[in-house]
């Protein structure tokens, strides 16, 4: 494609690696009550489905267990006091917005973390400057796979989806693109559990690294 409109980035897995504080949150809660540490491949493979999955992972319980909420909130709350200690932007990746940003090509995150760790989070890497546009999943009415966020922030920057990039990890963000009318890039260096099939997701492009990205883009 020709120089896209705007290069948008799902967050937890793709932009930012955050599993290492998710890893020291999760085991800090286990070991609250009383459980041994999980292994970090365990928890990393689950941090792009959210706090409920780290919850059902972390304490073998599911939505509608007594104890779900009160594990939820307690693992939300250190999180919070933990945001952006051991979280880093992938190999690459700096390179890669930097080269963005030279070709003033906008780029934005469109993520289905909310806007209370999202935003704190992004100012603790030294993102929130950089960005042109962030859209959370408290800020549409539905959010991934859905494609509402991601033609909001289309929208924010005056991008066409069609001439635009969305790059995710996980089958709903690919999902949430292509149903944009968005290219689409799986970033397959991100938390992709074992049993997926990341290649059965039809994305436009398959990134091993951000290295990828930036040829798939740039053609360098």
């Amino acid at each position: 494609m020709l120089q896209p409109d705007t290069v948008l980035f799902d967050l937890d897995g793709t932009l930012l690696d955050t599993a290492p504080d998710f890893i020291v949150v999760l085991n800090a809660l286990r070991a609250k009550f009383g459980h041994p540490p999980l292994s970090e491949n365990i928890i990393r493979n689950t941090v792009s489905n959210g706090a409920r999955a780290l919850v059902s992972l972390g304490f073998a319980v599911q939505e509608g267990d007594p104890d779900f909420e009160k594990y939820r909130q307690q693992l939300l709350d250190l999180y919070q006091e933990q945001l952006g200690h051991s979280t880093r932007l992938f190999p690459g990746m700096d390179q890669l917005l930097t080269q963005l940003e030279k070709q003033r090509i906008p780029w934005g995150i469109v993520t289905n973390k909310p806007q209370r760790f999202t935003i704190p989070l992004l100012v603790a890497v030294s993102l929130h400057q950089r960005c042109s546009v962030v859209v959370c999943a408290d800020q549409v009415i539905h959010p991934k796979p859905h494609p509402e966020s991601l033609i909001k922030a289309c929208q924010a920057v005056n991008a066409l989806p069609e001439n635009s990039i969305y790059v995710g990890d996980h089958q709903r963000d690919i999902e949430a693109g292509q149903r944009a009318n968005m290219h689409t890039v799986v970033a397959l260096f991100g938390y992709i559990p074992e049993n997926e099939n990341p290649y059965s997701w039809r994305a436009s492009f398959q990134a091993h690294s951000a290295e990828d990205i930036t040829h798939y883009i740039f053609g360098e």
